[in-house]
């Protein structure tokens, strides 16, 4: 409906010098109107004079329940166009809108629901950078969301194809970067890949993905994550000498080390490269893994799924396998790194938002991240997360760690 008509509806005939008016109490009761629903922008202050404080200081903010919220998101599929198709759930017919209706509350205290002025404000002339897979795309995507509302960015990467991209603010000299790396050390591609992927990696695991590492001094936060791709068949190098491998047969005449080997490995040669560094001013902050054990009656490629609608609890949640195996050794890393940063005056922060996360199996796009018809290869994707969905929390949960 045209906004004239609106206004004449719910207001009847008005004089013109009326309308500004009415067009205000219409953006600022959108929800009284009717006019809110899933994912309709809530009105925001074009200036935030309210002191941005960190929670941090008083509690625990990775550690609490999903409790119900009645608040709509801050964005949907029709008014933001930066979500990646496979996780765009609502363009593709989720039928539960359920997962949308819960915000997270940390024990002791309440987390301050994002606020795109506030952080806008707070990064001007500043740069914030993801290095990852597409999880961290997954991560920056929903901020470039939630930020939508205010300002929309330019995109001015150097390939509008490639993988790795810069936008920029330039209302708030404020620029986002996305490295891909997925194994954050250097890694060449199969020569001959399948698409089931059993094509073997090559990771260079005592050699650092120099494309992001170089990087680092250059920005103000740093926000590194990895996980998933070291469950891909690979062929382990050190000193350029083939030394093992992963789900590999005897063919290469190296022992099968398993994923776990290079995942560590992995993590102990970047944090130990970023300590590396001289002239590093920002932070660096290390997300823990994001669960890959929400498949139900089955694997990815034996049709496992994800089909629940609500989150489950803290004490209904048990790591184990693959996910314990990650967590426990990317942590291990990340203390060991904190440790040797601390006297170099270089700050690791832990982005610790794995428990959070198990919680919400309901979160995923399962098969509603393309058309029922369509062949692709994650058909039920049960590792990524819908868009808005539980993921947004991880950028409520970064404002709170910039701000420490």
């Amino acid at each position: 409906m045209k906004l004239h008509l609106l206004l004449k509806v719910l207001f009847g005939p008005v004089p013109v010098y009326f309308s500004a008016l009415a067009i205000l109490i219409l953006l600022t009761n959108a929800q009284y109107f009717g006019l809110g629903g899933v994912g309709v922008p809530r009105a925001t202050k074009l200036a935030s004079s309210t002191p941005v404080v960190s929670v941090m200081k008083y509690c625990d903010i990775f550690r609490g329940e999903w409790v119900p919220d009645a608040e709509a998101p801050y964005y949907n599929h029709k008014t933001c166009g930066m979500i990646q198709e496979h996780q765009n759930c609502l363009k593709y017919g989720r039928p539960d809108l359920g997962f949308l209706k819960w915000r997270w509350r940390p024990s002791g205290c309440e987390l301050p629901r994002f606020d795109p002025v506030q952080f806008l404000q707070f990064v001007r002339h500043k740069s914030l950078a993801f290095v990852g897979d597409s999880l961290a795309r997954n991560h920056m995507q929903s901020l470039l969301c939630l930020l939508s509302q205010v300002a929309y960015p330019k995109d001015i990467s150097a390939n509008p194809t490639d993988q790795n991209k810069v936008y920029y603010y330039r209302a708030y000299n404020f620029t986002i970067n996305m490295f891909w790396s997925p194994f954050l050390v250097r890694a060449r591609e199969p020569d001959h890949d399948d698409p089931a992927h059993t094509g073997h990696y090559s990771l260079y695991l005592d050699e650092p993905d120099d494309k992001w590492v170089s990087q680092v001094p250059r920005f103000d936060y740093v926000l590194v994550s990895a996980a998933n791709w070291f469950s891909r068949p690979s062929l382990f190098y050190e000193k350029r000498r083939l030394i093992g491998c992963s789900f590999c047969s005897r063919q290469y005449g190296v022992p099968d080390l398993t994923l776990y080997y290079s995942q560590r490995k992995a993590w102990r040669v970047a944090l130990r490269a970023i300590n590396a560094l001289d002239g590093v001013k920002g932070r660096v902050i290390v997300r823990m893994l994001s669960p890959m054990s929400h498949f139900e009656n089955g694997t990815w490629d034996q049709g496992g799924n994800c089909k629940r609608t609500e989150p489950i609890r803290s004490n209904q949640t048990v790591m184990e396998g693959r996910d314990l195996q990650f967590y426990t050794a990317q942590m291990e890393e990340y203390r060991a790194a904190e440790k040797a940063a601390r006297p170099k005056g270089l700050r690791l922060m832990l982005m610790d938002a794995t428990a959070a996360m198990l919680m919400r199996p309901d979160g995923h796009p399962s098969r509603y991240g393309h058309w029922p018809n369509e062949k692709v290869q994650l058909y039920n994707d049960c590792i990524h997360w819908c868009l808005p969905g539980p993921i947004d929390i991880w950028n409520d949960l970064l404002f709170q760690m910039m701000l420490v």
